[in-house]
């Protein structure tokens, strides 16, 4: 189907920028048009494109298109930057939302000041820590006979070059390694090592990869490299990953401030149930892409 001049807009949330289309009355080849809307220099540049659809169990419906034109199952940030975009467009007459995915259906609370959504919160479910629900190949045994196909992997020994690399494996809607750091995450090779972690043989679906540095029980300082987008501003899946990974480890508690290089997200998690995501969002600006 072709379109001509289709209106997008483009928002933020702690850095991690998207296009939003509202797609309830297109079809087209969403991985190409990702692919060219996406890119920091020929096109408007964004981590991703947020389709905004029509859902028959939730509110709305959410896919997200990574910028390499893949296709993600969640996105915190993404479902954030969506209930504002509704919000404000009219579309829902509340401030609290659901939103179904491919990671299942999203509960998202707003919230406003001066008459704009400056703020969300996103309900992202029920950590996962299996194996075969990550999803990571391992053998049964490893690590001197130790049973790893348990409750939660941690401090698993990734071999990069010669390098061991302690990762901790969650699931979050989408698989997750987590590293943390003695220092500073500024130090850390990420653009290097990113994508070896991300595509390593033990990843059939790729992976989603965290390096945290504690900075004391209730804040922690990340970077992430993403599947499908590289390094990005800020992750708000990843965001969850760390903190339940911290928690566990005994790092910090049951609330923790991620500072991400685009800004810091908030989580709260009881150490059982769903985890909480909150965090700053905001419009950039709108647009038109032409003959597409």
């Amino acid at each position: 189907m072709t379109i001509k001049n289709m209106e997008f807009t483009k928002l933020q949330a702690a850095g991690n920028d998207f296009i939003l289309i509202d797609a309830r009355s297109i079809e087209m080849d969403w991985s190409k048009l990702a692919l060219d809307m996406c890119h920091r220099h020929y096109g408007v540049g964004a981590d991703g494109l947020i389709l905004l659809g029509s859902s028959s169990t939730a509110d709305f419906n959410m896919r997200i298109i990574n910028s390499d034109g893949s296709e993600a199952d969640i996105c915190g940030n993404a479902l954030r930057c969506l209930a504002k975009y509704v919000i404000e467009k009219g579309y829902i007459d509340k401030l609290d939302l659901t939103v179904s995915t491919l990671a299942g259906i999203k509960a998202i609370q707003a919230f406003k000041s001066d008459g704009e959504v400056t703020r969300a919160m996103a309900n992202m479910g029920i950590p996962r820590f299996r194996a075969d629900e990550i999803p990571v190949l391992l053998d049964r045994t490893d690590r001197a006979g130790e049973q790893v196909d348990i409750k939660c992997i941690l401090d698993y020994p990734l071999d990069i070059d010669g390098i061991i690399y302690p990762l901790s494996f969650i699931n979050m809607g989408n698989p997750h390694a987590v590293c943390f750091t003695s220092d500073q995450v500024n130090y850390f090779d990420l653009s290097f090592i990113g994508p070896k972690v991300e595509r390593n043989k033990i990843f059939p679906e790729r992976i989603n990869f965290e390096v945290a540095h504690v900075i004391g029980r209730s804040e922690i300082e990340a970077r992430v490299w993403e599947r499908g987008a590289g390094e990005t501003l800020a992750c708000g899946s990843g965001a969850c990953a760390i903190a339940v990974v911290s928690q566990l480890k005994g790092f910090t508690g049951k609330e923790v401030d991620i500072k991400l290089p685009g800004g810091v997200l908030s989580l709260s998690w009881d150490g059982t149930g769903e985890i909480y995501l909150a965090g700053p969002v905001e419009m950039v600006f709108k647009g038109e892409w032409p003959d597409t």
